[in-house]
């Protein structure tokens, strides 16, 4: 383990200091001042631009006035349009990460136990022990990022109800959240080949596993890397009282044995993530469907079908074409066996200032049914 990086700066003339605490990976700052009700959106907008923390002392409510009123100034200069599709995604990422870079300076004071000596500021300390764990000192993070712990907590509190499953699931910080649950319903709706063993690789919040085991199949290997993923899984499946049919083991993919059916959806679009959260949409230069796809033929029994769950919405970006996947597939010595579309129903098509609602618009999701050449 390593130690976390120290910030430092100066408070009524006393040099002062603390961990750096980011989930999303951002650098700790180099300049951090003093900030509270009497600073203006204008001047916090110009300093965190100037690279510029602001250590917030002043009330909590206003503090989360103050990140919109920032944010309002950031959304002043959206991304450039591009000459192609691939541009304009890339344009778009740009302005994501200049935009989160510059919300992310407004930072808040978490003491030894999670508490914040700010006024009006609500009791988060079990939100930041399920985030981060137990506490290991006073630390700063930003305001933005800790109320993502926020409303994590209330999801992993209340749950999100997956029609397919006809039950709720309740997700973890930094693990996906099936919101987008058209692709569970391919899952609960494709015909379901004769197997006593299945795999769901990359399990997430165990919701595949779930609707697998829903319907019928006795014993499930759910696999994953993340430490989270697997306890938010190892909860899930519990709390569903399926635990008896699934295991949630850690694994780099596929467990070591074989099985008649291989369930992956693997993130979408090949792209690095910018935070732990994106992993599940961003997967640089496909490599975990490559992976999964590279070793499908030697973890099937034969006969055995793997369900390859995914969007084109790469495809629609240029970001990979269908000719690309089909060799992928020829390459790791599958053949489709079968295909089932569904549209996303997401609000983001129709709005009119996203810069990539086209390729929004005509995104389709897809089981592909793999078999073994």
């Amino acid at each position: 383990m390593t130690e976390p990086a120290q910030v430092n700066w100066t408070e009524n003339g006393q040099p002062c200091s603390a961990h750096w605490r980011s989930e999303w990976g951002a650098p700790p700052p180099t300049r951090v001042v003093i900030a509270d009700d009497s600073l203006t959106a204008d001047a916090a907008h110009r300093l965190a631009c100037e690279g510029t923390a602001l250590l917030w002392q002043g009330d909590f409510h206003n503090a989360r006035q103050l990140l919109n009123a920032m944010a309002r100034r950031a959304d002043r200069h959206p991304p450039k349009p591009g000459t192609s599709p691939t541009e304009s995604f890339h344009f778009h990422r740009q302005t994501q990460s200049r935009r989160a870079r510059i919300l992310g300076m407004l930072l808040v004071a978490l003491e030894d136990n999670y508490d914040i000596r700010l006024r009006r500021a609500p009791d988060l300390r079990q939100a930041c022990a399920e985030a981060f764990g137990p506490a290991t000192g006073r630390a700063l993070v930003s305001l933005r990022e800790l109320l993502g712990v926020i409303g994590a907590h209330e999801w992993r509190k209340k749950g999100i109800h997956v029609p397919a499953l006809g039950d709720r699931i309740h997700p973890h910080y930094g693990v996906f959240s099936p919101i987008r649950s058209e692709y569970v319903a391919l899952v609960a709706d494709a015909p379901l080949p004769a197997c006593t063993l299945a795999f769901d690789i990359g399990t997430g919040t165990g919701v595949l596993a779930a609707v697998l085991a829903r319907r019928g199949v006795p014993r499930i290997i759910a696999t994953d890397q993340d430490p989270r993923a697997l306890a938010c899984a190892r909860e899930n499946l519990q709390r569903l009282d399926l635990s008896n049919q699934v295991d949630v083991v850690h694994a780099n993919l596929f467990p070591a044995d074989k099985a008649q059916l291989v369930v992956c959806n693997p993130p979408w679009v090949p792209a690095r993530p910018t935070s732990p959260l994106e992993q599940a949409i961003y997967d640089p230069e496909s490599r975990m469907l490559h992976g999964f796809l590279n070793g499908l033929a030697a973890h099937l029994e034969p006969g055995g079908e793997g369900w390859l769950l995914l969007s084109d919405l790469a495809e629609h970006l240029a970001l990979r074409s269908r000719d690309e996947l089909l060799a992928a597939f020829e390459q790791a010595g599958l053949v489709v066996a079968g295909r089932t579309d569904i549209r996303p129903q997401h609000p983001r098509a129709s709005e009119q200032a996203d810069p990539l609602r086209a390729a929004r618009a005509a995104e389709i999701t897809s089981l592909w049914r793999l078999k073994s050449r």
